[in-house]
């Protein structure tokens, strides 16, 4: 994951989800409903949402399904915990912080780092506490921070994605700076310093099984919605050294003439098995990567893009094509951190390049925006880059999403720009995307009672019938209710927010004002949708 330690430009449950209204009472106050008349034209058939004429939609303005979302970043403290040594209210305040603004944002989901270094932001039984939260390995930070992060997302309406960095143990060369009953200083064997940096070695068949299972400990015991890895396999090359694996590659590489086509099979290994774990475990839980943006140039090889900077295939032997293209998993997310028009690295190529390595896999695509680099000099000194960056990706119907570098610098540096992506793109809430290929079913239709309350509206929801869902949605159509109570749903212009249900199925959302009609769907944990509620008119 690029931020200031390496290189961005190219170079040659344990808890139950939390109810109640709070990301209802975010989103809902600050949209307005559309006219029943926008949505119901005479002839309209029931259904009809997803674009239809008679519906007028406009999914391109205004995607009901999109993925929006921001990595929160905990190696060297770059987003969160923002220091070490502080209490766990602090920490708890920090986060929390970071969550409202993420909704404020217009955002659906978050990327949180829980394994940044061969540690954890949760009591595993496998590595020690992440020095990232209280400045000591192993030093229990006096609460479960995984389990507040999922829950705490959860009650704010974001998905949450547990980020993980398979391989790499600290950002130091010393073995005894770990703590005593530390995996690596217990295996020393299955290490190696690269670049001032110990790292553990892919090559080794062991090290696989090993970080896999620490990481599904994460999986297995916590509420999370995605497994996601950044960049890291092998290391990013420094110039004048080469990595110190060959004793490796010749006890463990038989069969391979090469040495770079057998650290690639390591990593596929390392993803494909990976994906396996996840789906096995809990077959809703989507396993994405974060991949750097260019795989190859077409200089080098004929299926790679038009473009002439480090190749992440050849240079830290990550065969990110190939993992879209058999299926390993469910979303990828290249990093394509540069503008518009850069000769060496144009996001106006590669972004359709990877809609073109996607179409027809079932993978989906969210591109990685650079937030980081906003107030640089050039293209980056406009804060409307980001946005014409969006603009773009409209042409390109492969493309599911954002992902944003990072927290911190979206209420800093590129606190401009994302007010601009917001007014430009995200003016109404979406819901994230559809993956058909995960096991779900969509619940019953829910019910929905409820009316003014005060200055505003109160709104019960309840189940139908069969399981209870994991969050409800809201709409809202001016005036009384319509002809086509489907098509308006069919249209993020009238969605309010959504709002999680609590243990017996229940939620209640609050909104502003009146003289609508609310109607609301039940989704189940991979995002299916039920059928349209009763319609609730409130005066």
């Amino acid at each position: 994951m690029a931020h200031p330690s390496r290189p961005t430009s190219p170079a040659p449950r344990r808890g139950a989800l939390l109810g109640g209204a709070l990301a209802a009472t975010l989103a809902a106050a600050l949209l307005p409903a559309l006219p029943a008349a926008a949505l119901t034209a005479p002839g309209a058939a029931p259904g009809a949402g997803t674009g239809s004429a008679e519906c007028r939609t406009d999914p391109q303005a205004a995607p009901k399904r999109q993925m929006r979302a921001e990595w929160i970043a905990g190696v060297q403290n770059i987003d969160w915990p923002s220091r070490t040594g502080l209490t766990p209210a602090q920490q708890q305040a920090e986060l929390t912080a970071l969550y409202d603004r993420s909704a404020a944002n217009g955002l659906n989901a978050v990327f949180v780092q829980i394994r940044p270094t061969a540690d954890a932001f949760w009591p595993s039984p496998h590595e020690p506490w992440s020095e990232w939260l209280t400045g000591t390995q192993g030093r229990d930070p006096g609460y479960d921070p995984l389990e507040f992060a999922v829950e705490q997302a959860h009650a704010r309406g974001l998905e949450f994605h547990g980020w993980f960095n398979p391989y790499r143990v600290a950002m130091h060369g010393d073995l005894d700076r770990l703590t005593a009953d530390h995996p690596a200083r217990r295996n020393p064997d299955w290490t190696f310093t690269y670049g001032g940096r110990l790292y553990y070695d892919p090559g080794i068949p062991e090290v696989r099984e090993f970080v896999i299972g620490a990481m599904m400990d994460a999986v297995e015991n916590y509420d999370m919605d995605g497994v996601h890895f950044d960049d890291y396999f092998y290391p990013y090359p420094v110039a004048g050294e080469e990595i110190p694996d060959a004793d490796t590659f010749a006890e463990h590489g038989d069969g391979y003439d090469d040495i770079g086509d057998w650290r690639r099979d390591n990593v596929n290994a390392l993803v494909r098995e990976m994906d396996e774990a996840v789906h096995a475990a809990k077959p809703h839980v989507k396993f994405g990567i974060s991949p750097f943006g260019i795989w190859r140039n077409a200089a080098t090889d004929p299926q790679g893009s038009a473009t002439n900077g480090l190749q992440s295939y050849d240079a830290i032997f990550a065969d990110s094509r190939r993992w879209v293209r058999e299926g390993w998993v469910d979303y990828i997310n290249p990093q394509v951190y540069w503008e518009i028009g850069l000769p060496v690295a144009d996001y106006a190529v590669l972004v359709p390049w990877w809609d073109q390595v996607v179409r027809g896999t079932g993978v989906h695509l969210y591109v990685g925006q650079a937030a980081y680099k906003v107030g640089n000099a050039g293209a980056w000194s406009d804060p409307r880059e980001l946005s014409r960056h969006l603009d773009f990706n409209r042409d390109h119907p492969g493309v599911l999403g954002d992902v944003y570098f990072s927290a911190t610098s979206l209420r800093t540096n590129a606190a401009e720009a994302m007010a601009i992506v917001r007014e430009d793109h995200y003016r109404y809430p979406a819901l994230v995307p559809l993956h058909e290929d995960l096991p779900g079913r969509a619940p019953q239709a829910p019910r929905v009672t409820g009316g003014a309350q005060g200055d505003g509206v109160e709104l019960s929801i309840r189940p139908g019938r069969g399981e209870r869902p994991a969050y409800y949605a809201v709409y809202a159509v001016e005036g009384a209710p319509g002809r086509d109570p489907d098509c308006a749903v069919s249209d993020a212009r009238t969605l309010l927010g959504t709002v999680p249900a609590d243990e017996d199925g229940r939620a209640v959302f609050t909104a502003e004002g009146g003289g609508r009609t609310y109607y609301a769907t039940a989704l189940d944990r991979t995002h299916r949708e039920s059928g349209v509620s009763n319609p609730r008119h409130v005066q």
